[in-house]
């Protein structure tokens, strides 16, 4: 009887590692949770953080001010999201693939709720990151961990986690728009496009809060006659995501990268397509979906319009 006992047993413990749950599925959101019941963690804290170890910063946007300002309500103690790049490993990125552009800046979310005495941090994961352009996870794991690194320095206790598993997608994570300049000069023509959208993009009541020239940054042996990237923001379509899925912030700005390849004759302008909300981060509710559709389509009409011959 006791050998059967442990026959069984031991069957279990095989059942259970071929056919149980062997593996826990991860979103694509890094999620750091931390106490801060105190307050003494702080958005500039985690800024100069950031700034000691490699990073560029293009704005730390206080969201719940914003939200505050534009709609008279906010529900957090801090809502914060930082855009920034990493001088090495970011350009390093854009030079293998021009298409991670849309990484610089990329975002880190942090909030707290009123009522709450945890700080989380999120940012996007290698593979989310990678999913957006079409490249390999491996590639982007150093980006991903430089990240990670500052904050468990920073705040040793935190708890790594993250989101819900990310449902499936068959839009196009990213959108391009390209602009034929054979036998035109290419300085005047990115002057023409550049003051075209940031008029239009004006006008359609988004906001522009940083800008990146990396052309020179790429040295002497640059695949680029010039690369640029703007912050794109719209405090609108945050509102009501905030609501339901505050860590969806982390896959905002919206980075809209501007470059021109030296073999090629044409301006290629694209962004991280909305549907990468909807998907690694689960906004699934109408009404920010609805903001969201909102946003792509907005997007892509301006891009359309100034990139069309």
């Amino acid at each position: 009887m006791k050998k059967m006992l442990i026959l069984m047993v031991a069957l279990m413990v095989v059942m259970t590692g071929c056919f149980g749950p062997s593996k826990v599925e991860k979103g694509d959101l890094n999620i750091y949770t931390v106490n801060n019941k105190d307050g003494k963690i702080t958005p500039k804290m985690i800024e100069e953080a950031f700034k000691a170890n490699g990073f560029a910063i293009g704005v730390n946007a206080d969201i719940s001010d914003g939200l505050m300002k534009m709609f008279k309500e906010n529900d957090f103690k801090i809502y914060n999201n930082i855009s920034l790049y990493h001088k090495d490993i970011t350009l390093g990125l854009m030079k293998a693939h021009a298409d991670a552009g849309i990484l610089a800046p990329m975002g880190v979310v942090i909030y707290q709720k009123l009522g709450s005495d945890n700080l989380s941090i999120a940012f996007s994961s290698a593979e989310a990151q990678a999913k957006m352009i079409g490249a390999k996870a491996e590639e982007f794991k150093s980006l991903e961990e430089s990240v990670s690194k500052v904050i468990t320095t920073l705040l040793p206790k935190a708890k790594r986690g993250s989101n819900e598993e990310s449902s499936p997608e068959t839009r196009t994570l990213l959108t391009k728009y390209a602009f034929d300049i054979k036998g035109e000069d290419w300085e005047d023509a990115k002057d023409d496009l550049e003051e075209n959208f940031e008029d239009q993009f004006a006008k359609a009541g988004f906001v522009m809060p940083s800008y990146f020239d990396f052309t020179q940054d790429f040295g002497e042996n640059s695949p680029y006659d010039f690369f640029a990237t703007y912050s794109i923001c719209k405090i609108e379509v945050v509102r009501s995501i905030s609501k339901v899925k505050p860590e969806a912030a982390a896959l905002g700005p919206c980075t809209t990268m501007v470059y021109k390849k030296k073999d090629e004759d044409k301006i290629v302008m694209g962004f991280a397509s909305v549907y990468n909300w909807i998907s690694s981060a689960k906004v699934q509710d109408k009404k920010s979906v609805d903001g969201l559709l909102k946003a792509q389509s907005d997007f892509e009409a301006i891009l359309k319009d100034v990139t069309k011959n």
